[in-house]
């Protein structure tokens, strides 16, 4: 099966000025259709036999220049077509040239290119970085699972049922182990991409409307006061550990995230209407504004690292690390500090939601609006998370009552 692609020139077809239009003839498989390419000119300036215009000046490249990129356009639909294993003639290649197509020749991976390709554009403007590489990744998890399900370079649109996005959910929590949770993001993504592909007009419906993807509750894992003090109070020699201690205290008292932290310099640092020193950042992860009142302890920490190399030659307020040899020194002080905790530059943030602001009676909306979060409920999984400790207290406060009320 292979795909013949000519130029030829109508002659019979010509205009008043003497124009004729050149046509594409598609042949495959003893079939042959033709459309026009929209490009006219005169009949003695065409080369019947090399099948383009005649000449070297500018009018000639650009028309030659015109007529290679729809034989590459043709190209690229027919490879297109091979890739997904199904049968298509030269009458699905006109339509898919012309998008007319419902959907049937419309690859998966042609579309989220295109989302990505959008949302790179608007990056800073309506889209943060880290939003774009979760994108790809998921676009990612996708191509792979198509290559290893049905062997072909891309999947049709108008071929995704529920059966399709059931097998992509079983290949995320077979081949790569993630969680539940993890899943669910990727099926975000994707049911967004296929949103998109309504909006082109590709399909006519979301799979998604039948193939539901639960979240489910996790424990955010916290330092209580005590052990953010145990850390803090901690006697560190080496220079780097202490730093990344600092760096985590730091967090704990903004919760700020670890990109946030990380981009972090002077013109973020701004007086407030009560004179005194608040930071004032767009977040990484949603663009929204974090308008954050610095207190003693974190203010602390930035004058002790004002006047380090680091932070001088790089202009930024603290000298960061990557994040992963932040997170590997993080476990070393937490075995330093006898804490049997998992702790990450992430737990910093829970820890300032919890034991920093909500448990000493900040208000949920003012913690809300610190950490940056577009919906309240999210900021309503640490009251939950609270509410949980209080209930774990009284039942240890409840046992003890008993085992008194026993011994008299």
């Amino acid at each position: 099966m292979r795909l013949t692609i000519n130029f030829s020139l109508k002659k019979g077809r010509a205009r008043v000025n003497g124009k004729a239009p050149i046509y594409v003839r598609l042949t495959m498989n003893g079939q042959r259709v033709e459309l026009s390419s929209n490009i006219f000119v005169i009949p003695e300036k065409w080369d019947e036999n090399g099948q383009q215009h005649k000449g070297q000046n500018d009018a000639s490249m650009v028309i030659n220049n015109t007529l290679d990129k729809i034989q590459l356009e043709f190209l690229d639909i027919y490879n297109q077509f091979k890739s997904f294993g199904d049968e298509f003639d030269v009458n699905a290649i006109k339509s898919k040239y012309l998008n007319e197509d419902d959907g049937k020749y419309v690859g998966i991976l042609f579309v989220f290119d295109y989302y990505l390709n959008s949302m790179a554009e608007k990056l800073h403007r309506g889209y943060a970085m880290e939003t774009y590489k979760h994108y790809k990744s998921s676009r990612k998890r996708i191509c792979n699972f198509i290559k290893f399900k049905f062997k072909t370079k891309d999947y049709p649109l108008g071929k995704i049922d529920y059966k399709f996005l059931d097998e992509f959910d079983v290949y995320l929590k077979t081949k790569f182990e993630v969680h539940q949770n993890t899943a669910w993001n990727y099926h975000k993504h994707f049911r967004r991409v296929l949103n998109l592909a309504i909006s082109l007009r590709h399909i006519d419906k979301n799979p998604y409307g039948n193939y539901k993807v639960p979240l489910v509750t996790t424990h955010r894992e916290y330092l209580t006061s005590e052990e953010l003090e145990r850390i803090e109070n901690k006697s560190i020699e080496m220079d780097r550990v202490r730093l990344v201690r600092d760096i985590f205290v730091f967090a704990c008292y903004t919760g700020l995230s670890y990109s946030d932290i990380h981009k972090l310099n002077g013109t973020h640092l701004q007086k407030g209407n009560d004179d005194k020193d608040w930071i004032v950042i767009d977040r990484n992860k949603t663009n929204t504004r974090c308008r954050i009142p610095l207190l003693p302890k974190a203010k602390e920490i930035l004058n002790a690292y004002e006047n380090y190399p680091a932070t001088v030659y790089s202009g930024k307020l603290l000298p960061v690390l990557t994040n992963q040899k932040l997170n590997s020194y993080l476990k070393e002080i937490g075995d330093m500090c006898n804490i049997n905790k998992d702790i990450s530059m992430h737990m910093a943030r829970h820890t300032f939601a919890t034991s920093i602001t909500l448990s000493n009676g900040v208000p949920i909306e003012t913690v809300s609006k610190m950490l940056g979060h577009t919906s309240l409920k999210t900021t309503q999984i640490y009251a939950k998370i609270l509410d949980e400790k209080v209930a774990e207290d009284m039942e240890e406060l409840k046992i003890k009552l008993e085992l008194k009320e026993k011994k008299k």
